[in-house]
């Protein structure tokens, strides 16, 4: 603290700095909080997908989720699932609030996974298995809820769909991460 002058922090005693980044990172939580929002609205207003199972999206917004991991952090990543899930809860009711927060938490963490094993882990890679565990934790979800194990008969269906979904999000993350990087700063991979 040699040399540093009593300006350097607030009156609670915590560097400024500190403070700024706090909120710098708050900030842009919530920045990609209201487009990753903005996404699913827009998702839930284009037609149904031809030969696709009802209710079968392309997952765009996990594009922000996926960004939210590389580049803030694994807490930020759930953080933004379980607010998103909040969000699809005030929206759409209980059941689509819980389905999305058990598939939104799943995929992180089934995201997480792989980026710890194997530090050059693709994108694409993570992509397809965050969309794959976001069936899954759906499933396991709506299974708890009806009290039936029969729609895990849909589990090959969905998981071929997880991975042309995953392989779409991972490549539109791709395409709109250097976007994403002069708009909001380029923070660098951080799974």
């Amino acid at each position: 603290m040699a040399g540093e002058t009593l300006a350097n922090y607030n009156s609670g005693g915590m560097p400024v700095d500190r403070i700024r980044g706090r909120t710098r990172r708050l900030t842009l939580l919530a920045m990609l909080l209201a487009m990753g929002v903005v996404l699913t609205a827009l998702e839930h207003m284009l037609p149904p997908l031809p030969l696709v199972p009802p209710n079968v999206r392309l997952g765009l917004s996990n594009i922000i989720t996926m960004y939210t991991l590389f580049f803030l952090g694994r807490r930020e990543a759930a953080v933004l699932a379980v607010l998103k899930a909040g969000f699809v809860l005030l929206m759409r009711g209980a059941t689509a609030g819980l389905l999305s927060l058990c598939g939104g938490l799943l995929s992180v963490g089934a995201m997480m996974l792989p980026a710890a094993l194997f530090r050059d882990a693709s994108y694409m890679l993570l992509s397809v298995f965050g969309a794959i565990a976001h069936n899954v934790g759906q499933i396991l979800a709506a299974s708890a809820l009806l009290r039936t194990s029969s729609l895990f008969y849909t589990l090959p269906l969905l998981t071929a769909f997880g991975v042309l979904c995953g392989v779409l999000t991972g490549t539109l993350l791709r395409v709109v991460m250097p976007i994403f990087d002069k708009t909001l700063g380029k923070s660098g991979r951080n799974p």
